[in-house]
């Protein structure tokens, strides 16, 4: 299965050229077999509709730290920084986005490797307890899309068309359908605007294109699959990391022929890495209504970036090392959301 990425690349690539669902999603049967596909979104790929960062995007930025080493500010920002477009910088936030319906309370979770897991399939408006699976933009915020607030679970992905049209992404006009646009996050600075979540063409550049450190004999070190505290997932490098001296060096790097298990870190040891600069994204799986799969086995991150009728751009990686942006799944499925920061150039 591994070996099957260099192919989906290469799909992905003839993807944009042309817009077939049946082709390009996975739709919202969680017996059918997964494929992969591509696109940059029917409506471009500016985030909060701006070209640069601080113009019209999420909170105008920050201006960032002139070190990318040292954990996490008091908004829950990352003091490293992370190339996102040959002119934009971001910080990633210190978990993946929460929500407890009861309370209509937003949060980022305590540790970058908490995931909600299976209690995900309590969904519902007045669950008291958190979630962090989410179709695709439910911020709360009605756009005139049918299904738009967090605890949403319907299974037919135009439900969830961001101001009635399937082309629209989570930016420019519909801009408040990003979770981190309108809503304020507890633990993230407390008021709206702050935060938004990256663009398909972002995350490819984060993870396919920026150049970054050497690390363990890998230039421009990107990425890697590993196990941190017991939770797989992808630790994504800083653009300037110094790996410290007493953690075992990580293998496998901006590799497809990787497994988690290639990399396994203890919670003391992932300490010292988090302090370094790196960002992990835990495998929490996804929803389909009120089931819950795959957690612990495969991470799916959504992007802003809307394609073709009823699908979404996502971060996807497999429990066999298989990592894909190009793989796009219906927008009913609900996912993890990582929030990141502009930093101000």
């Amino acid at each position: 299965m591994k070996r099957l990425s260099f192919l989906l690349v290469a799909v992905a690539m003839l993807a944009f050229c042309a817009c077939d669902p049946d082709d390009d999603t996975v739709n919202n049967n969680p017996q059918q077999s997964q494929s992969s596909g591509g696109g940059s979104g029917g409506s471009g790929d500016t985030p909060g509709g701006a070209t640069t960062p601080g113009g019209d995007t999420p909170g105008g930025g920050t201006t960032g730290p002139a070190s990318s080493v040292g954990g996490f500010d008091a908004n829950g920002a990352s003091n490293a920084l992370f190339s996102v477009a040959s002119d934009r910088k971001v910080r990633f936030s210190c978990g993946n986005l929460q929500y407890r319906a009861s309370t209509s309370t937003w949060r980022f979770a305590e540790n970058q490797y908490d995931v909600v897991g299976s209690d995900n399939s309590n969904i519902a408006a007045d669950y008291n307890g958190w979630i962090d699976l989410f179709a695709w933009g439910t911020s709360g915020w009605n756009s005139g899309a049918n299904a738009y607030m967090p605890y949403s679970i319907s299974s037919d992905d135009q439900d969830y068309w961001v101001g009635g049209a399937p082309n629209n992404g989570l930016f420019g006009q519909y801009s408040n359908a990003d979770w981190g646009v309108f809503n304020a996050i507890e633990n993230g600075g407390n008021r709206a605007g702050l935060w938004r979540v990256l663009t398909r063409d972002e995350v490819n550049y984060l993870i396919f294109v920026r150049s970054a450190s050497t690390v363990n004999g890998v230039a421009n070190a990107r990425y890697v699959l590993s196990q941190v505290a017991g939770i797989n997932g992808l630790i994504v490098f800083p653009d300037i990391y110094v790996h410290p001296k007493d953690v075992p060096a990580p293998i496998g790097i901006n590799s497809f022929d990787v497994a988690y298990s290639d990399n396994v870190y203890s919670l003391e040891q992932w300490t010292l890495m988090e302090n370094a600069g790196c960002a992990f994204l835990p495998s929490a799986g996804y929803r389909l209504g009120s089931s819950v799969s795959e957690v612990n086995e495969y991470l799916y991150y959504w992007t802003s970036t809307s394609y073709c009728d009823n699908a979404a751009g996502v971060l996807m990686v497999s429990y066999s090392g298989y990592i894909s942006l190009a793989y796009l799944v219906g927008r009913g499925r609900g996912h993890s959301v990582r929030l990141v920061m502009d930093v101000l150039q």
